[in-house]
């Protein structure tokens, strides 16, 4: 089983930056590609960022291309999404999982969500003015 717990999340202005942390435990915790989606009121969950291990491609949704950066931290188990120039429309609730069924790449995408068998309880971040 693995447990992932996302933190970091808050109210923030318009143009300012935020640190989201998602920290992975368990006796499991190998995976294959790590990554970030959000889900905002009445909308669909979407793929935000995601990183594979297989071949350390990493993948951008358009809309936070530039402004988000998605990195991690093997000693501490943990996968941060820095948001930079943070939007209006960035307002959601921000998850992270992980697949861990088989190498691949995230060079066009994060993938089917389905493949993602773990997934944190979420952090909700509100950019408002």
């Amino acid at each position: 089983q693995v447990q992932l717990v996302e933190s970091g999340g808050g109210l923030v202005q318009p143009g300012r930056s935020l640190t989201l942390s998602c920290a992975a435990s368990g006796s499991t915790l190998d995976y294959y590609v790590i990554g970030w989606f959000r889900q905002a009121p009445g909308k669909e969950r979407e793929e935000v960022s995601c990183s594979s291990v297989s071949d350390g491609s990493t993948y951008y949704a358009d809309s936070v291309k530039g402004r988000f950066t998605i990195s991690k931290d093997n000693a501490k188990n943990t996968v941060y999404l820095q948001m930079n120039s943070l939007k209006v429309e960035d307002t959601a609730v921000y998850y992270c999982a992980i697949d861990q069924t088989a190498p691949r790449t995230v060079l066009v995408g994060c993938g089917w969500h389905r493949l993602f068998g773990f997934w944190g309880q979420g952090t909700q971040v509100t950019v408002s003015s």
